[in-house]
């Protein structure tokens, strides 16, 4: 039988996160900002829209966030009309939001002293693993409190693992991040000398990706990149959130990430090209803007 539960913030994630949920029968209401998002979402799925996060998790057992950043997050979760306002002892909150170690901590011991349980489960996949419900979860939080919500996650998700406690979750998610950078990076710089030396893009790749090269932005982006596409996927401006997290972090435990940090200094200047919302392997664009090939 279906659970009743709550999503909070509809954007490219949570939209199809929650429509998954709906789909394997459980009772969703949800929550938007812009409520027209929260209609549209209801007339597409069904369940329910509420006007403010307390109302959206009345009588839930599990309420599931998504929102862009640390400050959005408190803004769902804390105060009057926020989540824990309305949450039931023992009802667990699950964040998909890739945020802070920190705010995920904060919320954790707010939630404590209500009686209530929190997950820090931010997920790898981006737009095209929500819609298609192959999401990777990495979760932080009490083993007990994961085991209850693992079932429901499973709607969207094609692996998911606890990785410690509060906070390890985000923990995670930013070494992926810092992988991914210095991977989009990497293949930006092989695409464009494989151009500047005047060999076939696609032949190479197609060589180097059964190798030890092989990954997985390589297989999925090198075309759009070699097109100058970069319409589709996790923009420039996410990342860039990401990474300022990630370095923040870095500078609170100790850890040196000069690569991460000149990406992120890459970044910016596709940003000043116009690419706020350009897909992150977008980096390909910056080598090349000076530069015409046939």
């Amino acid at each position: 039988m279906g659970e009743k539960v709550a999503f909070l913030g509809l954007g490219v994630m949570g939209y199809p996160m929650a429509g998954h949920l709906a789909k394997a029968g459980h009772d969703v209401t949800v929550y938007n900002r812009t409520s027209t998002k929260s209609d549209a979402w209801v007339a597409e799925h069904g369940g329910r829209a509420a006007r403010t996060p307390r109302q959206a998790v009345a009588g839930a057992g599990f309420v599931f966030a998504c929102v862009g950043n640390d400050d959005d997050l408190r803004a769902v979760v804390l105060g009057s009309e926020g989540a824990f306002a309305g949450m039931s002892p023992g009802a667990i909150l699950v964040d998909h939001t890739t945020a802070s170690a920190a705010v995920a901590r904060e919320l954790a011991a707010a939630a404590q002293k209500g009686g209530l349980g929190f997950i820090d489960a931010p997920v790898s996949g981006g737009q095209a693993g929500a819609q298609n419900g192959v999401l990777t979860v990495m979760a932080g939080g009490a083993e007990a409190d994961f085991s209850n919500v693992a079932p429901i996650i499973d709607a969207y998700a094609r692996a998911m693992r606890l990785m410690g406690p509060v906070g390890s979750g985000q923990l995670t998610k930013m070494v992926n991040q810092i992988c991914i950078a210095g991977l989009v990076q990497s293949l930006s710089e092989g695409i464009h000398f494989t151009q500047r030396a005047g060999l076939d893009v696609t032949a190479v790749i197609d060589v180097i990706s059964k190798g030890a090269a092989q990954s997985w932005q390589m297989e999925n982006r090198f075309k759009t990149m070699i097109a100058g596409e970069f319409d589709h996927g996790f923009a420039v401006d996410w990342m860039r959130k990401d990474l300022a997290i990630c370095l923040n972090e870095a500078r609170s435990n100790g850890a040196h990430l000069p690569v991460a940090a000149l990406v992120d200094q890459f970044y910016s200047e596709v940003q000043a090209m116009g690419g706020h919302r350009w897909d992150t392997s977008s980096l390909v664009a910056r080598l090349n803007k000076d530069t015409k090939f046939d």
